[in-house]
């Protein structure tokens, strides 16, 4: 989806892109490219928006009001997180905010307390147990700030989870269950997740299909976390882990069937539904299940020769980060999503479900450089693979057309990002309505927050509600002027 922000400067010049400056200040990091660090976020029981920028000597504290009006500000020495990384936040019972800031090997935390009215902090230190083997990932959730990790030897994860100075430890046991792939291989937990690593998705957010193409992944819904594990290639695995009570429910959804041997599949959770895609060089299908019951809500089969009738872009093949290519049929397309890892993303505004279908694939390969005397050096490049197409589904679950509905604001906040110059060390926090995207301008050294909007504005500031991207013929003939295959 964010892709075609490529193609948007071809819109007529009075349009912009839903953005407005909220605010910005002046602010001199020292080093920000090397050394800075930017977290944005709000306390989601007042809604006050806090603002941490670091470099490596201090680091400033920046509180707004939900009015988005600075209120305080706060600069602090960085001394007890010197050559440390900001892994998250909470906020206290007292309305302060505490910064978790991790070693280099994360096997420590150090816990900084701030108190912005009295302009002083407090630190704590936290060194994981020995039975920890190693992070999988971080999240906050109603102002407390947890930890997912592994184990050692094993099959356990365990859940940190860290609210007004303490620490609570829950362990979820994966031991009784069984890992077996699509031929028969048996594995356990601890080798599935060391060769595949869960990657978090934000349910709230654009999830882009290089990360979704990971085959397990992680979602944060009300008190579960929500695993779902695609190592199987005839079903989804999944795992509902209750983080009150430590109770593990799995669930197994079997994938859409194919005529011939799925090559590539995957699996994307959302509102209680589970997106799923399997496919090869003949065959694409697609399903909705009904998480709680398994039913399926929808499916969709197409074949190389069909024409996929409600694809909202062209089919695009992009190699490593160069410009995208059109493929111009179903086969094509087909024929290179089946080398890769398959993926399918899906975020929701108030009424459309916007989905990315498409694969990703990422590798090593070697350049050789050779010497005088001819012994060759061989030199690592990472190289990369993706193809993708986007579709609309309403609240009904019935495929769109563009032109019925508008961009996202995550769309128009990548744009800007995409075109714009002196930006560092941003950070975007999803609020109520919008987006606020808080970056470090190199050229100004200020920081500046911005509000992004659905839709489109007038340079006058009025929105102009359901014009499609593609409604502009240039748009049309920028795309049809790139290389095809």
């Amino acid at each position: 989806m964010k892709k075609l922000l490529l193609f948007f400067l071809l819109v007529s010049k009075p349009i912009v892109f839903g953005q407005t400056v909220l605010n910005s200040l002046p602010l001199n990091l020292n080093n920000p490219l090397e050394d800075g660090q930017i977290l944005n976020v709000e306390d989601v029981k007042t809604h006050d928006i806090y603002v941490f920028a670091s470099d490596n000597k201090k680091i400033n504290i920046l509180k707004y009001n939900q009015s988005l009006f600075l209120t305080s500000q706060f600069t602090d020495s960085i001394r007890f997180a010197a050559d440390r990384r900001l892994i998250g936040y909470s906020i206290g019972e007292d309305k302060n905010p505490l910064l978790y800031w991790a070693s280099e090997n994360f096997r420590n935390i150090r816990i900084i307390k701030y108190f912005p009215e009295v302009q002083t902090s407090r630190s704590l230190n936290f060194d994981f147990p020995d039975n920890h083997d190693y992070i999988i990932n971080s999240f906050q959730k109603d102002n407390v700030f947890y930890v997912l990790a592994k184990e050692k030897a094993q099959q356990h994860l365990l859940l940190y989870k860290f609210e007004n100075g303490n620490c609570e430890i829950k362990m979820f046991d994966l031991s009784a269950f069984t890992f077996q792939n699509g031929a028969g291989r048996s594995f356990s937990f601890t080798t599935l997740i060391r060769a595949y690593p869960i990657q978090k998705m934000d349910l709230n957010d654009f999830n882009p299909i290089d990360k979704t193409a990971g085959i397990n992944k992680m979602y944060v819904n009300d008190n579960h976390i929500i695993l779902t594990l695609d190592y199987n290639s005839k079903k989804t695995v999944v795992y509902d882990l209750n983080m009150e009570t430590s109770e593990i429910k799995e669930k197994v959804f079997n994938l859409p069937v194919t005529k011939k041997t799925v090559q590539t599949a995957n699996s994307f959770y959302t509102s209680n539904k589970l997106f799923q895609v399997a496919a090869n060089k003949d065959e694409f299908v697609f399903e909705i299940k009904d998480f709680d019951s398994g039913n399926t809500i929808k499916n969709v089969s197409l074949s190389k020769n069909d024409t996929i009738q409600f694809k909202n872009s062209p089919l695009f093949l992009q190699i490593n980060n160069n410009r995208p290519q059109v493929l111009k049929t179903t086969a094509k397309f087909l024929k290179n999503l089946a080398d890769l890892s398959a993926g399918i993303s899906v975020v929701k505004n108030q009424k459309n479900n916007f989905i990315t279908f498409g694969g990703f694939v990422e590798y090593i390969d070697y350049d050789y450089l050779y010497s005088i005397n001819e012994v060759p050096d061989m030199i690592p490049r990472t190289q990369s693979k993706m193809v993708y197409f986007d579709a609309l589904l309403n609240e009904n679950l019935d495929f769109i057309k563009a032109e019925q509905s508008e961009p996202l604001a995550i769309d128009n906040l990548s744009y800007f990002l995409n075109t714009s110059k002196n930006i560092s060390l941003q950070n975007t926090l999803k609020v109520k309505g919008f987006y606020i995207l808080s970056y470090y301008d190199l050229s100004s050294k200020q920081f500046i927050m911005r509000k992004f909007t659905d839709g489109f504005v007038r340079g006058d500031g009025n929105p102009i509600m359901n014009k499609s991207v593609f409604s502009n013929p240039a748009t049309f003939e920028s795309i049809k002027s790139h290389s095809s295959y």
